[in-house]
């Protein structure tokens, strides 16, 4: 008998350091640019599930979220769309720039929901006989940039202009693409492609030297300062479990 009691303060000492990771378990406001939407509720799964912290994700425009921010938006961490905006943040002291890095490197892709519509080369954007272009407003999205980069590249600029259809953000982009609102679309591989394939449809991944580099860099803002769920999502996603999920969404780094 002399034994249970010192059993039963093992089981108790066991069972309450089970509980730790629950007890010290926080929470954290990502807002999150809408090219990367799929493989960040992927990645934020799995990191509740490793750590016990929680991250409450809100998708849109980069510059979108800016402006809020700017506003006194309650988010803890901005994964933007590009550099520029961390950046700027980081100067206006909205955000830690210290905290700053690049967590991938998107990749543009010319994409048709019809299989066959285009071909390997992008060939399509002057013989096909489309009516209608898909790009983001060039102006608010990094992606959209990049596709007029590209189409400046390919003398087509003035060309296809009269057929764009502009989309707020690379998300209502992809909308118009995916709807047949517009048969062709500049929009972010991540979008379309999932474990290293593409989903449906045809593509011509535009080749990286088409455009400036689209680097998509995080940041802990001001409301995320000393928050631990904050830190721990920063770390988690420059570790290799969630750069795996990123690479299946055809990022780079």
């Amino acid at each position: 008998m002399s034994g249970f009691p010192v059993r039963s303060i093992l089981w108790s000492a066991l069972a309450a350091a089970a509980l730790l990771p629950a007890a010290h378990a926080g929470e954290v406001s990502v807002a999150v640019a809408a090219n990367f939407t799929a493989p960040m509720q992927r990645i934020a799964a799995q990191f509740e599930q490793d750590t016990g912290h929680k991250a409450v994700l809100s998708f849109g425009a980069t510059g979108k979220f800016y402006a809020q921010i700017a506003n006194g938006a309650p988010f803890g961490v901005l994964l933007a769309a590009d550099d520029a905006t961390p950046q700027k943040i980081a100067r206006e002291g909205l955000g830690n720039g210290a905290t700053r890095f690049t967590y991938a490197i998107g990749r543009l892709v010319l994409w048709s929901k019809q299989p066959g519509y285009v071909d390997a080369q992008g060939q399509v954007l002057r013989t096909g006989d489309w009516k209608h272009i898909a790009i983001a407003n060039p102006r608010l999205a990094p992606y959209g940039l990049a596709a007029m980069q590209t189409l400046d590249k390919l003398g087509l600029a003035a060309q296809v202009q009269p057929r764009v259809v502009t989309g707020e953000n690379i998300g209502q982009t992809y909308q118009f693409a995916a709807s047949g609102n517009a048969p062709l679309g500049f929009v972010a591989l991540s979008q379309v492609m999932e474990n290293g394939q593409l989903r449906e449809g045809s593509a011509w991944v535009v080749p990286a030297t088409m455009h400036a580099p689209i680097r998509q860099d995080a940041i802990v803002l001001q409301r995320g300062q000393g928050n631990p769920a904050a830190d721990a999502l920063m770390q988690y996603l420059r570790g290799e479990k969630a750069r795996a999920v990123i690479r299946a969404y055809g990022y780079d780094f």
